[in-house]
């Protein structure tokens, strides 16, 4: 059975601004993703806080709306045989540390917060996050 899905994927602050946006999708078509849309954009504070809304009990959800907004970041819709799951293998363990090698977040991220990429953890996630984007 053919499991095409789509996911969403964000380049985060610090990874846009130390120029490895072409490096980092270049992860993704190695593995046989497609990237369908992709755009660059900057957020408020305000539409960070409503995308991370899933989070807003959690400690760190300030400092995350104010980094997810703090600078450009490019929003893509990945699509691929159970791309949701290749993404979080791609992307690697959210504290850059104890990550696999070859990950995107062992080999460009720089903390647990500047983790340089996130991905959908879910098909109803993914749906979610992509509309959030991508309103047609």
């Amino acid at each position: 059975m053919n499991s095409t899905e789509q996911t969403l994927s964000i380049i985060k602050p610090d990874a846009v601004e130390r120029d490895l946006v072409e490096k980092i999708q270049k992860k993704f078509l190695e593995k046989k993703i497609k990237v369908l849309k992709s755009k660059k954009i900057q957020i408020s504070k305000e539409e960070a806080s409503d995308f991370y809304k899933v989070h807003q009990t959690k400690p760190f959800y300030d400092r995350l709306c104010s980094y997810l907004s703090s600078g450009p970041i490019v929003v893509m819709v990945l699509e691929g045989e159970n791309v949701i799951q290749e993404n979080r293998k791609i992307m690697g363990a959210t504290d850059p540390k104890n990550a696999d090698e070859g990950t995107i977040r062992k080999l460009y991220g720089i903390s647990i917060d500047k983790n340089s990429v996130h991905g959908s953890d879910s098909i109803e996630n993914a749906k979610k996050e992509i509309d959030f984007f991508f309103k047609d």
